[in-house]
Parts: C-alpha cells; sequence; structure tokens
C-alpha cells in the first residue's frame, strides 16, 4: 500500500499511470473475492458497463480517494483499539506485579494471561508470566513464555535469563548456559551476572553428576556410604549421652574423606545433625563445658571434611539455621580449640570465589574486627585470620558491611595493635595493616581512617623505631603503614595538613634505610603530603631533601624517580632556597633536561614545572647555553605531550628562559 501511495503522488506520469492501473486491479479483485462470498445470498448482475477507467477519470479519482480515505480510517481506528487495549494491559500488568510482591503467583499469572488478551505482543507480560511460572516450578510454561517475549523483542535479557533459569531447574545444562551466552551478547556488560549464572550452572551439574554416582555407589553396595547412613542414624537418636554424639561425630569425620562419602553425607542428610538438640545446645551455648567445647570442636571437624572442596555442601552447611550467625559467637568465644577450627572452616568458603559469596550473604559487620584482633594471638590462629581478611577485603560488600562498626569498633582496635607493635606478632600486624590499606579502595573506609588523629599519630609512633627495629618483622610493618599512608593521603583534610610536618619527618629520616623498598615508599609519601602544607616543605629542604632526590633521580629507579621530582617540583615551588640548592648540586642541569625525554607524561611535566622554578634564579639560564633545552620544550609544548598541563609546564619554562637569557 505505501508503495502505491507513492506511486500515486509521483510526478513521473508513466509511474503514476501505472500505480492508478494497480490501484484499479486491486479494487476489482477486491470487488469479485467479496461477491463470491456473497455469492450464496445475492443475486450478482456480471455485465461489464465499460471497463475502461480512463474513460471515467473523475470516478477513478473519486475511487482512490475512497480507498485512501477508507485506509486512513481503519489506521486511525486500529491506533485507537491499541491505545485502549495497551491502557489496559498495562493495569493488568501492574497488577499482576503486585499479586507476585505478596506471593500469590497464580492471581499474578491469571492478571498477565488477562493483559495478554489485551495485547498479544507485549513482551513484558509474557517474561513477568515467566517468572510467576518459575516460582510454581512450572518450567516448560516459563520456557514457553520467554521464547514468546523473544518473538517480541529478540533482544530481550530477560528473556534469555528466565529461559536459562528454567532450562536449569529442568537439568537441561547445555540449553541453559546456551541463554546466559546469549544473555552476553545483548548486553556485554552483564559479565558479572553471566559468570554468577554460569557457575550457578556448573556447580548445580556438578551436584547432580555427584549424586548419580553416589547412588550407583549404594546400589553396589559401596561400604563407607553404609557406614554413614548407619552413623547418621545412630546420631539422630535423642537422649543419649553427650560423649556418645561427639564420639558418633568423630567417626563419621573420618568416613566423609571424598567427593562421594561427601555425597553421602549430605544426601542423608548430614547437615541435619544440628536437630539434635543436644548438639544443637552444645554449638551454641554460650559459655560451653569441657564435654561442649569437645563435641563443638568435633561438629567443626566433621564440616571441614564435609565441605572441602566441595561448594555444594558449602551451600548447604551456610543455609542451616544458626550455623552463619554462630560462626561469629566461636571466633569470639575465647576457647583456642573453636577459635582455631572456626578459622579452618571459614578459610575453606575463603580461598574460593564461590564461597567468598556465600559468606558474604551472611552479616559480616563485626568480622573485621573479630578476626584482627587475632593478630594478638602467637600461634597459627594470626595467619588463618590475615589469609581470611585477605580474602574478604577485596570484596565491595565486605567493604561496605564493615563501615558500619569501623570507626567504633576496628579503629581503635587497630591503633592499639599499632601502639603494641613490639609485643605482638610482626609478621600477622604487617599483613593486618596490608589489609586496611586494601580496604581504602573503599572511598567511605578511606576518608574515616584519614580523619583519624589517633591512627595517623600510631603511624607515626611505629615509624620511631624501638628496640625490634632492626627485625625483618619491624620492617615489614614500616613498609606495609607506608604503604597504607600513601593511600591515606588520597584524602584532603585538616588532620593530614595538622599533621603533615611530622610524617615529613619521618619519612625524610627513612631516605637512608637499607631497605630500598622502604626507601620508594618514604619517597612517594612525602610527595603526597608536602602539598599538605608549606611548613613541612621548609622543614625537609632545610632537611637535604633536595641533594637526597637529586641523589634518586640519578640512579635512575623509575617509580622512585618519579616520586622524587615530583617533591623537587613541589619544593622548587614554594621555597628560594630549595631552587638554589638544585642549582648549586646541578649546576648545568643535567638531571631536569634527561627527565624531559622520559616516556613518561606525569615526569615530564614536572621537570618542565622544576626547570620554570630553577629558570627564575640568576645565571640558571645562562647554565643552558649549549644544550637542546629549547628543542625538549618546544617539542612538549608543541603537542608531542597529550596532558595540556604538560604543554603548559614546558611552555611556561620556555618562555622564562628566553626572557631570561635572549641568546
Amino acid at each position: 500500500l505505501a508503495n502505491l501511495l507513492q506511486g500515486l503522488n509521483s510526478s513521473d506520469s508513466a509511474v503514476r499511470e501505472k500505480a492508478i492501473a494497480e490501484t484499479e486491479q486491486r479494487l476489482r479483485e477486491q470487488g469479485a473475492s467479496r461477491e463470491e462470498e456473497e455469492e450464496s445470498r445475492t443475486t450478482v448482475n456480471r455485465t461489464l458497463i465499460n471497463t475502461s477507467v480512463r474513460a471515467f477519470p473523475s470516478e477513478t479519482k473519486a475511487g482512490l480517494n475512497g480507498f485512501l480515505a477508507a485506509l486512513e480510517k481503519d489506521a486511525k481506528e486500529r491506533a485507537q483499539w491499541r491505545r485502549r487495549n495497551e491502557q489496559l494491559a498495562n493495569a493488568l500488568k501492574e497488577q499482576g506485579n503486585k499479586a507476585f510482591r505478596e506471593g500469590d503467583f497464580a492471581l499474578a499469572i491469571q492478571r498477565y494471561s488477562e493483559g495478554l488478551e489485551k495485547l498479544r505482543d507485549k513482551q513484558e507480560l509474557y517474561t513477568n508470566r515467566a517468572q510467576a511460572y518459575l516460582k510454581l516450578r512450572e518450567y516448560e510454561k516459563a520456557i514457553s513464555d520467554c521464547e514468546w517475549a523473544l518473538k517480541c523483542n529478540k533482544s530481550c535479557l530477560k528473556a534469555y535469563f528466565l529461559m536459562g533459569k528454567a532450562h536449569l531447574a529442568l537439568q537441561h545444562f547445555t540449553e541453559a548456559r546456551q541463554c546466559y551466552e546469549k544473555m552476553l551478547q545483548v548486553d556485554p556488560q552483564k559479565e558479572n551476572l553471566f559468570r554468577d549464572c554460569v557457575s550457578e550452572a556448573r556447580l548445580e551439574e556438578k551436584r547432580v553428576r555427584d549424586e548419580e554416582k553416589a547412588e550407583r555407589e549404594i546400589q553396589a553396595g559401596n561400604v563407607a556410604a553404609l557406614s554413614i547412613q548407619e552413623l547418621l542414624q545412630r546420631i539422630s537418636s535423642p537422649g543419649q549421652h553427650i560423649l556418645y554424639y561427639t564420639g558418633g561425630i568423630r567417626l563419621l569425620a573420618e568416613v566423609v574423606n571424598n567427593c562421594t562419602g561427601q555425597t553421602f553425607f549430605r544426601t542423608n542428610n548430614g547437615f541435619s545433625i544440628l536437630g539434635n538438640e543436644t548438639v544443637r545446645g552444645a554449638f551454641c551455648a554460650s559459655s560451653k563445658s569441657p564435654a561442649e567445647v569437645e563435641l563443638c570442636v568435633s561438629l567443626l571437624l566433621l564440616w571441614q571434611a564435609a565441605c572441602a572442596g566441595n561448594e555444594e555442601n558449602q551451600r548447604v552447611l551456610l543455609a542451616q539455621p544458626h550455623v552463619g550467625a554462630q560462626l561469629a559467637e566461636l571466633l569470639s568465644s575465647g576457647t583456642p580449640q573453636i577459635q582455631r577450627e572456626t578459622l579452618a572452616l571459614i578459610s575453606l568458603y575463603s580461598d574460593n570465589e564461590n564461597g567468598r559469596r556465600l559468606l558474604l550473604r551472611q552479616d559480616l559487620s563485626r568480622w573485621l574486627q573479630l578476626l584482627m584482633a587475632f593478630v594478638k594471638s602467637t600461634d597459627a590462629r594470626a595467619d588463618s585470620a590475615m589469609n581470611i581478611l585477605s580474602d574478604l577485603t577485596g570484596e565491595k560488600r565486605f567493604q561496605t558491611q564493615c563501615r558500619a562498626m569501623f570507626s567504633t569498633d576496628v579503629l581503635p582496635l587497630f591503633t592499639q595493635l599499632l601502639v603494641c607493635a613490639g609485643q605482638v606478632e610482626q609478621a600477622a600486624l604487617a599483613r593486618a595493616v596490608a589489609v586496611l590499606g586494601s580496604l581504602c579502595a573503599d572511598v567511605g573506609l578511606r576518608a574515616q581512617l584519614a580523619q583519624s588523629r589517633e591512627c595517623w599519630q600510631a603511624c607515626l609512633q611505629l615509624l620511631d623505631g624501638g628496640p625490634a627495629a632492626s627485625s625483618p618483622g619491624y620492617q615489614q610493618c614500616v613498609f606495609a603503614v607506608l604503604g597504607l599512608m600513601m593511600n591515606l593521603l588520597l584524602e584532603s583534610n585538616g588532620t593530614i595538613q595538622d599533621l603533615a610536618v611530622p610524617i615529613s619527618g619521618r619519612c625524610l629520616a627513612l631516605l637512608s634505610h637499607q631497605d630500598g623498598r622502604i626507601v620508594t615508599r618514604a619517597t612517594g609519601v612525602l610527595s603526597r603530603v608536602l602539598p599538605a602544607s608549606p611548613s613541612a616543605v621548609e622543614e625537609v629542604v632545610k632537611g637535604g631533601v633536595v641533594k637526597k632526590m637529586l641523589k634518586f633521580l640519578k640512579a635512575g629507579g623509575q617509580l622512585t624517580s618519579s616520586y622524587a621530582i615530583k617533591i623537587l617540583s613541589i619544593c622548587t615551588k614554594s621555597s628560594r632556597r630549595a631552587q638554589e640548592e638544585l642549582l648549586r648540586w646541578d649546576k648545568r642541569l643535567r638531571v631536569l633536561l634527561k627527565l624531559l625525554e622520559a616516556g613518561d607524561e606525569l615526569t615530564v611535566g614536572n621537570a618542565a614545572l622544576c626547570l620554570s622554578q630553577c629558570l627564575l634564579l640568576p645565571g640558571a639560564a645562562s647554565a643552558l647555553l649549549g644544550s637542546s633545552v629549547v628543542q625538549l620544550l618546544l617539542r612538549q609544548a608543541g603537542g608531542d605531550a597529550r596532558r595540556p598541563s604538560v604543554q603548559q609546564n614546558s611552555a611556561i619554562a620556555l618562555g622564562r628562559l628566553c626572557v631570561a637569557e635572549p641568546r
């Protein structure tokens, strides 16, 4: 029809006549078909008075106008009908959503279905109904609705996601993965969701395969399987002495020693062991007798055996009532045996991505404080706790949970540990400091730490050294504290400004340290703290920082050099003495000229800034005669440098050079 309309409106008479002829033909065909339909009821006069339409152009024009008017009227009626039905469909969709939120999935399905009767091509109704079908475990219907949704919108992400879930529930693992891959193709930004879905499919497939294998073992009369069944039956019997249960659990832990045994344990409801009142009482008691301690330790050992390398068992264990909440209580129990085995159990989770995801579903707001307290331990508990913390700190959800109790509980403990550095396990303390440094990736936590005067003072006290200052453990702590300070100096606040002088003084003293890593970090801290305080700049210039930085620049270490030239640019910008000392120790400014050719633009920019400050001194420009300084600055100012600040610094240096030395 669009082509006909275009032809009828054409300026080309041949095209227009052809369109008229085709229109006439269609009108005749339409008339003939109607006549055939009504032939049984109506007598039709088929006599053709005149077949030449061109003989009556006015009639042709009238017929065409009527045809177009009918088309327009039909289109308006259809649009009006669709608007009315879309309003009704949307209202029914909202009713369905309300029923879904309230958990009435059958009613939700009914409302979505009524909406689809009003509007058959509304994609949201199909996907919403599919979601409701999933809740009722009607997976085939959910898949069908997802397929219809994709006919409405082939890029519907939700349809692929829900279809994948339905296929997974039906154990169609290949089809589920294909749906998730399609989902990623539609939106590559959903990589995290894709990874989670694929991981879920992998775990579910492994669970099914393991249980099929276990079933075959049982049918074959596997002795271990029969032993696990018998022990679980005995442990589940009520009214026995606590030592009876302890012994049974110990025996059970020895039998559950491989994947098949772990599967037997799970499929025989082994994780429901807390349903036994005596076992649950010992596990949850706030103050435990020696017998209860022994039973609790036995239970933790059993769970370690059942969950080692088995992600499905890890999921099932944390899904049991009391377990997740009780882990924090066990960590703070004060009983070394219980703490040790609890840490060992948690470590099974923290060392893999899926396990961490399971842990993070729990309330971990107290964990940072509880785990950091183990730094005071002199045994393996300190290392285990720090390993867990190191695994968790990279998780955004853990960082968010830590905020709640950070300033009230964690900070006081941390500052106490730093102050008592000589009395705790220093290797563990260094790892605890590194953990806090990693948590500074969270802007909220970093701001709290950087604002804390007590934290800064504790860091400075540790840097002061003491009787153990030369020990390897202490040096690890110094290195970690300097890294933490560098992270905190990404913030700018009154506390940092107030303490900038003592911070820079400690770092200046560390520039002569025998450990090159400590020297590099101390230089980095200086480069970040000096902009906060002109007084700090004056103090370090008096302390000979210019000569030390020139020495580092000549040595050529890339990271240290980038920090050193930044320090020189800060000092020469606000201190004439720094400018004079730089010219005294590098009379022809060869160090700065070399840096102008560096590959790192930040280094080049700082070198140009430093040079422009030194050119304010009488005679400085003359020292550059015969060098390639003009070409180097022209190249950077003229466009080789991509950063505007580097171009600007180079242009300023070039201008000052030309003013000071016209030659």
